[in-house]
């Protein structure tokens, strides 16, 4: 994704989409291979982070709050991914349990499957 913060006029021939989105009272063009609405939700979402990051208006700084929401970012990327990897090896892990246990009721010779339904196996053997 490119990010132009003035556009200037000069035309490429790479077919991107292009959408101007408002991050913290600055507009911006964006160039990007992802879909327009996919980028306008992501530049919405950066703009919620900034204004949250100050809503004191305590820092003056634009380039301090975009640090602080890049953080904050980061810090929530970082746990959903660690998250994500835990759930992973959780997952790996009862597989591997579940082929383990499936292995081995392979080598035991299989019971017949319990007939649930007794009526209509009477009914079938009354019909000849």
């Amino acid at each position: 994704m490119q990010v132009n913060r003035y556009t200037t006029g000069v035309k490429t021939t790479v077919d991107k989409n292009t959408v101007k989105v408002n991050i913290y009272g600055s507009e911006y063009v964006i160039k990007g291979d992802a879909d327009t609405g996919h980028i306008e939700k992501i530049s919405q979402f950066v703009d919620q982070k900034m204004k949250e990051i100050n809503k004191s208006g305590a820092i003056k700084s634009p380039l301090k709050v975009a640090i602080l929401a890049a953080l904050n970012i980061a810090d929530e990327y970082f746990k959903t991914r660690d998250e994500q990897k835990l759930q992973i090896e959780s997952y790996e892990s009862r597989a591997k349990k579940l082929l383990k246990s499936l292995n081995a009721g392979v080598t035991e010779k299989p019971e017949p499957a319990p007939v649930e339904d007794k009526e209509e196996e009477i009914s079938l053997f009354s019909q000849k």
